[in-house]
């Protein structure tokens, strides 16, 4: 399923409301910015749900700052279909593997 917010205040609504698997987020959105947006998400509780922060910015520092947010990639427009699905599927593989993987604290994995 694919939710639309927009602006940054529905973003946030949105994400708490769906749990969804992915968030790619914009940063530059009106009533309330994409960063904050993602601070707002990530505080909410939705730590592990990678978000893939999309900017016309394009300055040095803008990807520190999108990633110091709590965005986990980050991808500047004009942004092309292929590496948006690319970054997509990467992102949707890494977080399977971290699913099958056994927990860290599961001794009985550990040998003996």
């Amino acid at each position: 399923m694919v939710v639309v917010a927009r602006n940054g205040v529905e973003a946030v609504a949105l994400a708490e409301e769906h749990r969804p698997a992915l968030i790619v987020m914009d940063i530059q959105m009106p009533v309330m910015d994409g960063l904050e947006a993602t601070r707002r998400i990530r505080a909410g509780g939705l730590h592990t749900t990678p978000i893939i922060a999309l900017t016309a910015l394009a300055m040095r520092g803008d990807r520190e700052r999108c990633l110091a947010a709590g965005a986990n990639d980050y991808l500047t427009k004009p942004v092309y279909l292929r590496t948006l699905i690319a970054r997509i599927e990467a992102h949707r593989q890494q977080q399977a593997r971290k699913a099958a993987a056994p927990p860290e604290n599961d001794r009985s994995a550990a040998p003996s």
